[in-house]
């Protein structure tokens, strides 16, 4: 067995706590960065939003039962990768997880950039009056371009530092988010609509060149583009629609199972359920807090609207420009309910910690699954090397960042239709969940020595495995996403090619898709085929649970 993996241990440090893993999780559903985004996407949906979250999150807990229940039987990292690779074969393991782990985070590059430009550099550097460069980051091409290329230098420093102290940093900027969002929610609770138009008119026009008249301009372009979401309300099946689009922000409480090997503790099923299960709860409740209290100050259908005209202008269904120049952020909008400009930088300021706090993890979850491949010999031996001092596979990095440049390129300036292909980023890695998921249905009856040796064998529902429930649950969960956004028969996601008359076939996605699965395979047999030659069996690598 010695001679089947690349080292006796893995080189990787257990340097993160469960507190640490829960920040971590917190995080990966970020409300402030993939929430208000992904809820401002969703202007044209009719199912209520607050009910939205609910349900979306009710199905989202059999999913955190799936995966702290792995990570229980098997905390090693790579996660996903390990346990499919384990469970299911090698071939299926590294194809869906390489795809949904590695290539796919490629394109996510560019979304966190858009998500820090609207976020965090427009607001600020209009607030500091350069509301010419402000713009330029926020509505051009190259501004998105140079905005990824900063995200970039600032995920990779991070993750050169060592988990150790990103987790220190992660924890600063947790503190810091969350008084950001207390004083946000407390400014849009104690303010008025009137005291918000007031300052909507005044700020928008003087520190970003809006035109007076900016909020019934507004709310006439958000009709116009067809404004629809409810705060609640709208029939179940309206809800349930909305699924395939909110799951963008909340289907990530597991971000971290690809570094539980470098837990502590991480045997401890109800310490995993519990981290991941409360960050999807606290987010979801602080989620429907604060969308209730955008709905009491800045008002519901107004805050809509925003969203509608911005993002009819921002997707080419338009060429009308939105008469309010920047993304409607509401922690912008309730700094315009006072004119101190200190405390308006104060509360953006906090409140750009969230993507601070979250940048991270584009690439930190990326790296352990690449490395445990290569562990596996699946890439060359260099790239399961770590850093002596910071324990961090610095290859398995540079092959997340160096691929990011070129698709972010591409994602800017739309080259090929690249920019409908923001779901594409979530439908590669649900289908990765989907192979995990069956993965844990499996693993009572494909590994039975490893299950009953587990701390997970003791809970049963009606004499079933839970973990097995859990995932038939969830599966199904999964099965539904999936028809919608590869068959959308109601016309609503433009990811896959839609079977209803009048619905968008995105050509582009499937080829995409397709391509970085066909990807995968080659890199899978290939390096099968090289290793045999060699005189090692990839299926006997695949038939040991990988060192420590």
């Amino acid at each position: 067995m010695s001679d089947l993996f690349i080292r006796k241990a893995t080189g990787l440090v257990r340097s993160w706590s469960v507190f640490d893993a829960f920040v971590y999780a917190f995080f990966s559903i970020n409300l402030v960065t993939l929430g208000l985004y992904s809820f401002s996407q969703m202007y044209y949906f009719e199912g209520g939003l607050v009910w939205s979250l609910v349900v979306s999150a009710l199905f989202i807990l059999f999913e955190v039962v799936v995966y702290a229940s792995l990570i229980a039987v098997m905390p090693r990292s790579g996660g996903d990768y390990v346990w499919q690779s384990r469970i299911l074969g090698g071939g299926i393991g590294f194809i869906l997880a390489v795809t949904g782990w590695w290539f796919i985070l490629w394109l996510w590059v560019p979304l966190y950039a858009d998500m820090l430009r609207h976020i965090v550099i427009t607001p600020i550097l209009g607030l500091l009056g350069a509301k010419d460069i402000a713009l330029w980051f926020g509505q051009t091409k190259i501004g998105l371009f140079s905005t990824a290329l900063i995200t970039l230098a600032i995920v990779t420093g991070y993750i050169v530092l060592g988990m150790k102290r990103y987790a220190q940093i992660q924890k600063w900027c947790f503190y810091g988010g969350i008084l950001g969002l207390v004083i946000m929610i407390g400014l849009l609770l104690t303010g008025s609509p009137e005291a918000f138009q007031s300052g909507l008119e005044a700020n928008a026009v003087t520190l970003f060149g809006a035109q007076p008249g900016v909020y019934a301009a507004t709310a006439a372009a958000g009709q116009d583009a067809g404004a629809a979401l409810p705060l609640t309300g709208g029939t179940f099946n309206l809800v349930l629609l909305t699924l395939p689009y909110i799951v963008f922000f909340n289907l990530w409480p597991n971000w971290g199972a690809t570094l539980y090997g470098e837990v502590r503790g991480a045997t401890d099923f109800k310490r995993n359920f519990a981290g991941m299960a409360s960050a999807l709860v606290v987010t979801t409740v602080l989620g429907i807090v604060a969308l209730f209290a955008i709905a009491r100050t800045i008002g519901w259908d107004f805050y809509v609207q925003a969203n509608g005209a911005w993002w009819n202008y921002a997707w080419g269904l338009t060429e009308a420009e939105p008469p309010l120049p920047i993304w409607p952020y509401p922690a912008l909008f309730a700094a315009f309910l006072t004119d101190n400009r200190l405390l308006q930088l104060l509360v953006v300021g906090l409140m750009s910690l969230w993507w601070f706090g979250w940048s991270g993890t584009v690439f930190l979850s990326s790296t352990r699954v690449v490395f445990a491949a290569a562990f596996d010999r699946l890439l060359p031996e260099k790239v399961a090397e770590v850093d002596a001092r910071t324990g961090t596979p610095l290859i398995a990095l540079l092959m997340m960042v160096v691929p990011s440049i070129i698709v972010s390129f591409l994602f800017a300036y739309d080259v090929f239709g690249f920019r409908s292909l923001t779901l594409a980023s979530t439908l590669v890695i649900a289908v990765t969940y989907f192979g995990t998921t069956v993965a844990a249905i499996l693993l009572p009856y494909r590994k039975p020595d490893l299950y009953n040796a587990s701390p997970i064998a003791k809970y049963k529902v009606f004499g079933f495995p839970l973990i097995t429930v859990a995932g038939v649950i969830f599966g199904s969960f999964l099965g539904y996403l999936l028809f919608q956004w590869l068959f959308d028969p109601n016309a609503l996601y433009g990811i896959g090619y839609s079977i209803n008359p009048d619905g968008y076939k995105n050509g582009t996605s499937l080829v995409f898709m397709g391509i970085l699965y066909g990807i995968a395979a080659a890199i899978y047999f290939g390096f099968k085929a090289y290793r045999k030659r060699t005189g090692i069996d990839l299926d006997k690598v695949h038939a040991e649970i990988p060192a420590e």
